[in-house]
């Protein structure tokens, strides 16, 4: 009795795990996040070449969990070398964080198998220029999806593209037209603040794609004194809008110099739930002296509740539910040397306290003043 029991509990256990998703290149996603414990920085040198590219603008990082390797996407459009990831290998426990190795690099290629041409080569190249900010692996074939912010002032649309593993063309995600930019700025995404952030849900099937900033037509952008509203899109992966959602958007943490420069905007997101995600909040503030300093927040968001906004045309006084949103980490908080621009993150190996890992990085822009600085945490469930 107790082997014919044996028997069917084996049996039952092989149908059921043929019968669940399969997804070896995903890493292990907490339930819940707390807080964040810090446990250390590492930093790539400026301007490091590798492979004959500069390595730089690094603006998205995400792990896949079957090769231990990193994949980090440079925002280069075109200008150093052609649009292109990096593969990598981090070396880290619950103590300490190794210097970080590079492992490879990928050039995108465009449907018709060039490589994306810089802002001044691209009508006479063709194609479109690319605005790379975000980059996930597939996890359901370790395959890459990558995000590109497109160009108002061009009247480039922003994508979110399906690539092999050597960036070959696969697929362009289809959007719907609210996405479409318009050059007299009356609606459609805010150049250099679109698609900025892009996230698997957990069971691998849907995409979560947030924009930077708010949509022309849905008000003015953040200032010190008043927030602003950003959308997130839930799609199938054959386009399909299953849901969009506001967010709420900080004001700007500090005032600029006179004159100078601010801005806030999501820089990244990563589900964590069916509706639950972790968004990466970024806000750089120019003072007197030009130089920027950069605030960075961590926020858990939560879509249940809020509104279904997808066919609101403009957010401009209509009446919805925004997502809630509750702090984890105030990056500031840390006391680090420097807090660069930090754009892109990514959960990484389970720790062997059985905890999350969570990596986030920054985008140094090429420039000699700025840092490439990867921050490791350990997640507090």
């Amino acid at each position: 009795m107790k082997k014919s029991t044996s028997i069917l509990a084996l049996a039952g256990a092989l149908m059921l795990a043929a019968c669940a998703p399969f997804t070896p290149y995903k890493p292990a996603m907490p339930d819940t996040v707390s807080s964040l414990r810090f446990i250390g920085e590492q930093r790539l040198p400026w301007r490091l070449q590798y492979k004959d590219t500069m390595v730089g603008g690094l603006s998205g990082i995400d792990y896949d969990a079957a090769s231990g390797e990193w994949v980090m996407i440079s925002d280069d459009r075109s200008q150093h070398n052609p649009a292109r990831f990096y593969s990598a290998r981090l070396q880290y426990d619950g103590d300490s964080f190794k210097p970080v190795e590079l492992s490879g690099v990928a050039l995108f290629l465009q449907p018709d198998g060039s490589t994306y041409p810089s802002k001044e080569d691209y009508k006479r190249a063709g194609g479109v220029v690319s605005d790379l900010e975000t980059i996930r692996v597939d996890p359901q074939d370790g395959s890459i999806w990558y995000g590109s912010e497109g160009d108002v002032s061009l009247g480039l649309d922003p994508f979110v593209r399906h690539a092999t593993r050597d960036g070959r063309y696969l697929s362009t995600l289809p959007l719907p037209p609210m996405f479409t930019v318009s050059t007299d700025h009356s609606s459609g995404p805010r150049n250099n603040q679109s698609f900025e952030g892009m996230s698997f849900s957990p069971d691998g099937r849907t995409l979560w794609v947030s924009l930077e900033g708010p949509m022309y037509q849905d008000g003015p952008a953040p200032d010190p004194v008043n927030g602003a509203v950003n959308r997130i899109t839930h799609f199938a992966r054959d386009g399909k809008v299953l849901g969009q959602y506001a967010y709420p958007l900080d004001p700007i943490p500090a005032a600029p110099g006179k004159g100078k420069y601010a801005d806030n905007g999501i820089s990244e997101i990563l589900a964590i739930g069916a509706t639950r995600l972790l968004v990466l909040e970024r806000a750089g503030v120019q003072g007197e002296d030009g130089k920027y300093t950069d605030y960075v927040r961590i926020y858990e968001i939560e879509a249940d509740g809020a509104s279904d906004i997808q066919k609101l045309p403009t957010l401009k006084g209509a009446s919805y539910k925004l997502m809630k949103k509750r702090l984890v980490l105030d990056v500031g908080t840390l006391n680090l040397p420097i807090v660069d621009n930090l754009e892109g993150m990514s959960f990484g190996p389970v720790l062997a306290n059985g905890h999350a890992s969570l990596v986030l990085i920054s985008d140094d822009n090429f420039g000699k003043n700025q840092v490439t600085q990867l921050l490791l945490f350990e997640i507090i469930p």
